[in-house]
C-alpha cells in the first residue's frame, strides 16, 4: 500500500561546524510526483538524503503516514551493478516483465555491464527501484544521458507509479509531463508550489516581482524621508542664525530685537525645528531599515555583445565527405553540409547515431581560425577546467570583465571562482561558455552544454545564447532549450543527416 503522506515539520540540517544547509523547512507531500528544483548547491541532494533516511535532521522531523514506509533512492551515479539490479534482471513475475518491456531492457545485457551506456544503466537502476514497489521513490537526475527514446520509456514507467515520488531534474519536459507539484529549494529553505515546473515558476516569479516593487517603494519612501530631513535641518540652521541679535537687528537703533519676547520666540522656533529634526531623522532611520538588504537578480545583458564583429568569411564550416566513422563503425554515409556565420543549428538523433562524430568532422573542416571557435565537449577534464580558469585570469581587463559578468549571470560568484584551484564540473562548463561568449567567438559548438547545470543556470544560458550574434551548433537532449536557441534542425539517424 503506497504511503499516503510525507510531512516535514520545521526541518533544519547542517553539516558539522558548517553554515546551515536547510532551515525551518515545512511541506506536505501526497501520492504523485513532485519536482524538486533549485540552483546547484542549494540543498536538493541533501534534502533527498534526508527523505531517504540516509541523513537525520539537525532539528525538526519528517513523518510518514503510514509509518515505516519502504523508501528507494536512485542517485545520479550509475556505475555500480547493485544486488537490486541483478535481482530485477533475474525476476520473471508480471511486474518485472512489464518493466523490462516498458524500459526497453535486455535481460542478457548485465553480463556486459561495464560496456553499457550510462543511459542503459540508468534505466536498469530505476527499473530495479520500481520493481521493489516502494512507498516513496526518490530520483536524482533520472534522464541524464538518455536520448529521446530512453526518456519516453522512462516517463511511461514512472507515470504508473502510485506512491509518493520526488524527482530532482533539469529536464523541463519530464517535469511538465510527470509532476503535479514543485518543491523549490532556495535561500536555505524549501517551499512547495502547486503545479508542474512552468506553473510553479510563474508563481515564484510573481512573488519576486512583488518583492522588487515593494523594495522600490521603500527606497522611494527612504529618499522622501531624506529630503524632508534635509529641508528641516536647513530650516533649523536658519533659526539658529536668526537667534543672533546682530542678524535680527534692522539697524543700531533697533531695540525690538533685544526684547525678551523676540528672543523667546526665536528660541521656541529653534527648539521646535530641533524636535522636528529628531523626528525626521528617526523616520529616515526606519525607512533605511525597511529597505534592508536586497540582492538583484543577475542578468546577461545585451551590452556584452555591443562591439561584436562577425566573421569576415560568410561560411564557417563546410563538410563534404563520402562517410564518417566512429572507430571502425561507419555512422554516416555521404554527407554535404555548410554552416554560415549566422546559423542557429540544433543536432538531434538517438544515442550512437553519430552526432558527436559529426561535430568533430565539422571542426576539422573549419574555415576560420580555431581560436575564434569554442568547442565544448560533453565532459571537461579537470586539467582542461584548470587551464580555462588560468586563461581567463590572464585575459586583458575588458575581456576578463565581460567573461566574469557572464559567469555571474550564469549563477557563479566570479571572485570565489577566480580564487579557487579547481572549478566544479558545473562551474567549469559555465566558465568555458562564458569565455567563448565574452571573447566574442565567431562560432559556439556545444555538445550537451546543459550537463551538470541546474535549471536556473540553463534558463540564463538560454538568454545568453538567444542574444549571441555568432553561429551556434548545439547537440542537446533538452528540447525546450534547443528550441529557444536555434532555428534549424539537423536530424542524424540511419546513416544520414536530414535538414529541416
Amino acid at each position: 500500500m503506497p504511503s499516503s503522506s510525507l510531512r516535514a515539520h520545521s526541518v533544519c540540517f547542517s553539516f558539522i561546524d558548517a553554515i546551515p544547509v536547510l532551515t525551518d523547512v515545512d511541506f506536505h507531500l501526497a501520492p504523485g510526483w513532485t519536482g524538486l528544483v533549485g540552483p546547484n548547491g542549494a540543498g536538493k541532494s541533501t534534502l533527498l538524503r534526508l527523505l531517504s533516511g540516509e541523513l537525520t535532521p539537525t532539528s525538526g522531523q519528517l513523518t510518514f503516514d503510514p509509518p515505516s514506509p519502504l523508501v528507494c533512492l536512485c542517485p545520479q551515479g550509475v556505475e555500480a551493478l547493485t544486488p537490486d539490479i541483478a535481482a530485477f534482471a533475474e525476476a520473471w513475475d508480471a511486474l518485472a516483465r512489464r518493466l523490462h518491456g516498458q524500459l526497453g531492457l535486455d535481460v542478457t545485457a548485465l553480463s556486459r555491464w561495464p560496456t553499457l551506456s550510462p543511459g542503459e544503466r540508468k534505466r536498469w537502476q530505476v527499473g530495479a527501484a520500481l520493481a521493489r514497489e516502494p512507498d516513496v521513490l526518490l530520483l536524482d537526475e533520472p534522464t541524464n544521458h538518455l536520448d529521446a527514446e530512453g526518456r519516453a520509456w522512462l516517463a511511461s514507467a514512472l507515470r504508473r507509479f502510485r506512491g509518493i515520488g520526488v524527482v530532482v531534474s533539469h529536464d523541463r519536459e519530464l517535469l511538465e509531463m510527470l509532476t503535479q507539484a514543485t518543491l523549490r529549494v532556495h535561500g536555505g529553505g524549501a517551499r512547495l508550489y502547486p503545479g508542474a515546473y512552468s506553473a510553479a515558476r510563474g508563481l515564484w516569479e510573481a512573488e519576486r516581482e512583488a518583492e522588487v516593487a515593494a523594495h522600490q517603494q521603500t527606497k522611494a519612501e527612504r529618499d522622501r524621508a531624506a529630503q524632508v530631513l534635509d529641508r528641516v535641518r536647513r530650516e533649523q540652521q536658519g533659526a539658529t542664525l536668526s537667534r543672533s541679535t546682530g542678524r535680527r537687528m534692522k539697524n543700531k537703533h533697533d531695540s525690538d530685537a533685544r526684547t525678551l519676547g523676540a528672543s523667546t520666540l526665536a528660541s521656541w522656533a529653534e527648539d521646535r525645528l530641533g524636535h522636528q529634526v529628531t523626528v525626521k531623522r528617526r523616520e529616515l532611520e526606519r525607512a533605511e531599515a525597511a529597505v534592508g538588504d536586497f540582492t538583484a537578480d543577475k542578468t546577461v545583458g545585451r551590452s556584452v555583445f555591443v562591439d561584436y564583429v562577425r566573421s569576415p568569411n560568410p561560411w564557417l564550416f563546410t563538410l563534404d565527405t563520402p562517410g564518417l566513422k566512429a572507430g571502425d563503425v561507419e555512422v554516416l554515409g555521404p554527407t554535404r553540409l555548410d554552416v554560415d556565420r549566422t546559423a542557429r543549428i540544433r543536432i538531434e538523433g538517438p544515442n550512437g547515431a553519430g552526432k558527436t562524430t559529426l561535430l568533430r568532422a565539422l571542426l576539422e573542416q573549419a574555415r576560420v581560425p580555431r581560436d575564434k571557435l569554442l568547442y565544448l565537449p560533453q565532459d571537461l577534464g579537470e586539467a582542461e577546467a584548470r587551464a580555462t580558469l588560468d586563461a581567463v585570469r590572464a585575459l586583458p581587463p575588458e575581456e576578463r570583465g565581460r567573461v566574469l559578468s557572464l559567469v555571474a549571470a550564469l549563477g557563479v560568484d566570479p571572485h570565489r571562482l577566480l580564487a579557487s584551484e579547481q572549478p566544479s564540473p558545473g562551474e567549469a562548463r559555465k566558465l568555458f561558455m562564458a569565455r567563448g561568449l565574452g571573447q566574442h567567438a565567431w562560432a559556439l559548438v556545444l555538445d550537451e552544454p546543459t550537463n551538470h547545470l541546474d535549471l536556473p543556470s540553463i534558463e540564463r544560458l538560454e538568454a545568453a545564447l538567444r542574444d549571441y550574434p555568432g553561429a551556434l551548433l548545439l547537440v542537446t537532449h533538452d528540447a525546450p532549450f534547443a528550441r529557444a536557441c536555434t532555428t534549424t534542425r539537423w536530424l542524424v539517424a540511419n546513416g544520414h543527416v536530414e535538414v529541416s
